[in-house]
This record gives C-alpha cells, sequence and structure tokens, in this order.
C-alpha cells in the first residue's frame, strides 16, 4: 500500500540520496513524486561524475573500487534498479557478468614503478617492529586510537616502505590521517590483504562511475515520478522542539532562480541531509592552466551542518575535517587521447593490457603519482579511437622531478611531461603532448573525512533527540564502515530509511574476515616475514586482553 501524504526532502543528489530515494520507493512505500531531491548544481550524481566536457575531452574527479564481500549494500540496491529503461537485467546482473569476464580483471603487473622499472610488490620491506604495530591495528579497540594519526602508531621508516605505498595509494591515505580510519580499512578490507599487490581482488563497473551508477539509478527514479530540483541551494534548516520532546525539522529555506522560497513540512515528512562534501571547491585546469586552489569557505552542505550543528553535540563537528585543507586536498587528472600511442607504450611496459592493470604507482615520484588505464570504452559514448586514462598525485605541493615545479600548479601539458619522463616515453612525448588533452583537477577536501576524529566528531545517522532527520553520506558514523566508498553512503541510506519509517527489514551484515582463520591464515603467510608463529600469540594475547 502506497502512502500517499507522506514527503521526503533529499539535500544533494550524491548516490547516498539516490539510495535513499530508491528504499523510499522500494521498502518504504513512498510515491516517486512525494521525493524531492535538492541539488545546487545543474547536474546529478555528486562525486560519482564522469562526462564529455568538449568534443571528446573526458573527465572524472575519482575512480571506485570494489569488493565482493565488502559491498553488500551496494549489490543489494543494484539488485533491483534496470539496467536501462523496461531491462530484464539489473544494474548487479551486469556488474557480475562484467567482472566475469577475464578481459576485464584486475592483475596488476606494474603495481610498483621505481626508476622507471617494475620492481616486486610482494617485497612488503616491513620490520619487527612494523608487524607488530599492524598486530596492534587490528587487534586493540578503536577507543585505543580515538583521536591519533596514522604517524602516532608507526615509526618514520614505515612509510618508507612498499606496504605503506600499496596501501596508501589504494585508499588515499595519509600518515597524518586517522589511526581509527587506517584500522577500519585494515578489519574491512582483511580478505584482500593477500592480494594487495596484484588487485586481483578489485572488482569495477562497466563505465565511469556516472553512466554505470547514477544515471540508470536516476532514470528509475525519474520513472517513478522523483522531483530533481537542480539549481537549487538549500540555505538553512530550521528545528522545533515537537510534543514527543524531539527535535524535528519544521522548515527548509532553499535559493533557486527566483529567489530565496521557504517550504513548511508537515508533521509526517522526512527530511535526509548529505552532510559535508569531499568535491567542494573542485577546480579543474587545462592542457595549459593548472586549476585554480579554491580554499574558500563552500556554501554547499558543509555550511549547512555547520549552522545546525551549534549547540547541537549529536550533530558532530564539521570543522574537525573541514579545517585543515592542505592536509586534505590531493590532485588527480583525467587524460583523454586521440590515438593509441600512449596506451601502447603503457601496455608494453606493463604487460597490463587497458582495464587489467590495476593501479601503477610511481615510488620515486615527488607528487607520488598512482595511474590507472581502465577498460575501454570508459564512457558510453567515447569513440572507438579514442582512449581515456586518469591518476593522482597525493603530494601536489611538491616539485616534480622532471619539472620542478608544484603540481598544484602545473598544467595538464606538464603532468604529462612529468609522467611520461618517470615511465621513460621521452622519443614519444611530442607525439603524446599533440594527441593528448590532460584536465587537472585540485580537490580541496577529497581526503576531509580522514582527518583524525575523536567519538563523537560525525554525527549518528538518526542523532539522537530528533524523529523526522537523518543524516546520510561519507560523514555519518556507522559502527565498523569505512568511508570514501559508495558502501558507505548506502549503507546510511538504508539505516536512515528503515530507522525513520520503522522498517523491520534485515540491513546486510558488515563482512568480518578478522574472525575467519583461512583468512587470517592467508594474511599471516602473506605479509608477515619474521617469527609468524609468535605474532599470531601476540594477535590472540591482545584479543584477549581486549575481552578483558
Amino acid at each position: 500500500m502506497k502512502i500517499n501524504s507522506q514527503k521526503a526532502y533529499l539535500i544533494g543528489s550524491g548516490i547516498a540520496s539516490l539510495a535513499s530515494a530508491a528504499y523510499l520507493i522500494r521498502d518504504g512505500g513512498f510515491d516517486g513524486e512525494n521525493i524531492h531531491i535538492f541539488e545546487e548544481k545543474e547536474y546529478i550524481g555528486g562525486s560519482l561524475d564522469g562526462k564529455d566536457i568538449s568534443k571528446n575531452r573526458y573527465i572524472t574527479r575519482g575512480k571506485r573500487m570494489f569488493t565482493e564481500e565488502v559491498y553488500n549494500c551496494t549489490q543489494n540496491l543494484f539488485s533491483f534498479i534496470p539496467l536501462y529503461k523496461n531491462s530484464k537485467k539489473t544494474l548487479l546482473d551486469d556488474f557480475i557478468e562484467f567482472n566475469n569476464d577475464k578481459k576485464t580483471r584486475w592483475n596488476a603487473r606494474a603495481r610498483i614503478v621505481e626508476g622507471g622499472k617494475i620492481i616486486n610488490p610482494s617485497d612488503f620491506g616491513l620490520s619487527a617492529a612494523d608487524e607488530l604495530n599492524i598486530i596492534k591495528i587490528y587487534a586493540l579497540p578503536e577507543s585505543y586510537f580515538d583521536g591519533l594519526k596514522i604517524n602516532d602508531v608507526f615509526s618514520p621508516a614505515f612509510f618508507k616502505t612498499n606496504f605503506w605505498l600499496m596501501f596508501s595509494t589504494t585508499f588515499a591515505f595519509q600518515p597524518w590521517h586517522s589511526a581509527v580510519e587506517v584500522k577500519r580499512y585494515a578489519l574491512r578490507f582483511i580478505q584482500e590483504f593477500p592480494q594487495i599487490g596484484t588487485m586481483a581482488c578489485v572488482r569495477n563497473t562497466r563505465y565511469n562511475q556516472y553512466d554505470s551508477i547514477v544515471l540508470p539509478i536516476a532514470d528509475w527514479l525519474k520513472e517513478k515520478g522523483v522531483n530533481f530540483l537542480t539549481k537549487n541551494r538549500v540555505i538553512s534548516l530550521k528545528f522545533i522542539r515537537a510534543k514527543n520532546s524531539k527535535e524535528r525539522v519544521e522548515k527548509i529555506t532553499y535559493s533557486g532562480k527566483d529567489g530565496n522560497k521557504e517550504l513548511l513540512l508537515s508533521g509526517n515528512d522526512l527530511v535526509f541531509l548529505t552532510n559535508g562534501s569531499i568535491t567542494a571547491n573542485s577546480s579543474f585546469g587545462s592542457m595549459k592552466s593548472a586549476p585554480i586552489a579554491n580554499s574558500n569557505i563552500p556554501y554547499d552542505s558543509w555550511a549547512i551542518w555547520k549552522n545546525i550543528s551549534k549547540n547541537r553535540a549529536s550533530f558532530g563537528n564539521p570543522e574537525v575535517f573541514n579545517a585543515e585543507i592542505d592536509k586534505s586536498k590531493w590532485e588527480s587528472f583525467s587524460v583523454t587521447f586521440k590515438d593509441k600511442t600512449f596506451s601502447d607504450l603503457m601496455t608494453n611496459f606493463s604487460k597490463n593490457k587497458p582495464g587489467t592493470g590495476g593501479i601503477t604507482t610511481i615510488k620515486d615520484s615527488n607528487w607520488i603519482i598512482s595511474m590507472i588505464t581502465p577498460y575501454q570504452p570508459h564512457f558510453k559514448n567515447q569513440p572507438e579511437n579514442i582512449s581515456v586514462f586518469w591518476g593522482y598525485g597525493l603530494a601536489p605541493d611538491k616539485k616534480g622531478n622532471y619539472v620542478h615545479k608544484k603540481m598544484s600548479d602545473c598544467n595538464g601539458e606538464e603532468i604529462m611531461i612529468e609522467i611520461c619522463s618517470h615511465l621513460g616515453f621521452i622519443k614519444e612525448l611530442p607525439k603524446i603532448l599533440e594527441s593528448s588533452a590532460c584536465i587537472p583537477c585540485m580537490m580541496p577536501y577529497i581526503t576531509s573525512q580522514f582527518m583524525p576524529r575523536k567519538k563523537g566528531a560525525r554525527p549518528q545517522v538518526i542523532p539522537e533527540g530528533t524523529d523526522n532527520f537523518a543524516f546520510i553520506g561519507q560523514f555519518c558514523e556507522i559502527p565498523d564502515e569505512v568511508v570514501f566508498t559508495v558502501e558507505n553512503s548506502v549503507r546510511s541510506a538504508m539505516i536512515a530509511v528503515y530507522g525513520l519509517l520503522g522498517i523491520k527489514k534485515e540491513i546486510p551484515p558488515i563482512y568480518k574476515g578478522q574472525y575467519d582463520p583461512k583468512v587470517m591464515e592467508k594474511v599471516f603467510k602473506t605479509a608477515f616475514k619474521f617469527n609468524q608463529a609468535a605474532l599470531i600469540q601476540k594477535y590472540k594475547n591482545l584479543k584477549n586482553s581486549r575481552k578483558n
């Protein structure tokens, strides 16, 4: 039976809001016409972007990777969204089909490059002290690491190991990021630990995340009647104290083409806020210009979160995450090639065909450059003669090894010169530059969710003391879950919808491979080269001390 009067207002059009709308319809009985999604930009999808900006010049700010055990909620969402209108095939069907094809599976043969040569990624370079600290990360409770940085736990030597290089460039961690977050990642992806050098555990969507995820979900929601209010920026939320002594959203103030408007909510209406944004203030450069480092305070969901969290401890503290841009930013770049010169060189160098090589990281790059050649075509409308390449630098404020400028000050041409110089593609460089369009993108808040935090800095999905309001996305607290993932956003959507509507339906549990003896055996055999028996006993002792 449909609920014909209750309305839902979702602020932000990222995957968390799209998933929330989908679950409101499927499990909450909502009519699509009673769901309204506010988006300040003219396009939807939040951080899951991907588009042709001008005559086969493609951009994506980021790349999303998936694994089978971890992404249970995401697969649940994919399972009921059709691949296209009237299709009997779902997103999940296409996802499984694509990843079951051997020619699309990752098996990196050039995970680490140094001095222009591929080096063995299985040599982690960990000392006995490093291994013991990793054991501590696994075994000790989160409370032990509350407020600590990763470099509070590990020595400076650890951050020069191949293990850290692969771990940090796979997940985008920096030494000054949260030790709690790295603990959650270590546990959440523990089953994939033995394959960190080949990345054979990773699964991908057929195309970029916008074409493969956002568009099909949005098309399904639009078919159901969901209203997408683009170019409408929510300015504020007004809360009142209800009769049950809980706070509820009474009014939404937003700005559109006709100026500011106020929306009064009925007694049973719901509000979902994507608080914070990892791609706020993103700026793009070109082959001849560097992106602008936009450090202004963003007037988006960060501002809303800041305003409503004043005098409300249960709403968290956004300034923990967005106050130090130099510690949360890095730069990505999207490259479109008009011929196969670079692609062929990369294939010959890495021994991986496009779509099978995973991440290649240049160890001796001052910018800490990592690159991915995705399966082609990477965009639905991409011509056969065009290829697309994507990468990022985790240290954009350091000078390059060959281009003696900060990456953040470099244009696309200079970034390509630096990459080709590292890889030894000097002879072919003029032709590569002539045929490529490299679009750099600076993202001030891209790893803001990893900043060191203490308990309470992130709000619960449904904050204590509220009855019609929920936080969704990367900056709400979900025990044991990791941020910077599509899974976190979809899980927050399920928690929010089921919690606010009182739906008694099980949410897929979080996989915990640390309790699987077979998984732990593989981890110890792969990673730990010193006295394994002694380390296993230390792990057991630490786990037992936690129980006590």
